[in-house]
């Protein structure tokens, strides 16, 4: 997996992450969709560790400027 998640996306997935799954469980789970924010928030947080998102490279896109010019 080459990295294709760069520094400002990489913040924002972190925070946004953070927000949808705080929000899931402080929402008290009552609703399917505290289970689509949990999951989403879950996935961002994912992609924001591993600096790898599977959609990037499937559109052609890539936020990662330094990944960029190493290859």
């Amino acid at each position: 997996m080459k990295a294709n998640v760069g520094g400002i996306d990489r913040i924002l997935r972190g925070l946004m992450g953070v927000v949808l799954l705080s929000a899931g469980f402080l929402a008290g789970l009552a609703s399917p969709w505290n289970y689509v924010a949990m999951g989403v928030g879950a996935v961002m947080l994912v992609t924001a560790l591993f600096r790898f998102c599977p959609l990037y490279p499937i559109l052609g896109i890539s936020s990662c400027k330094k990944c960029d010019s190493e290859s």
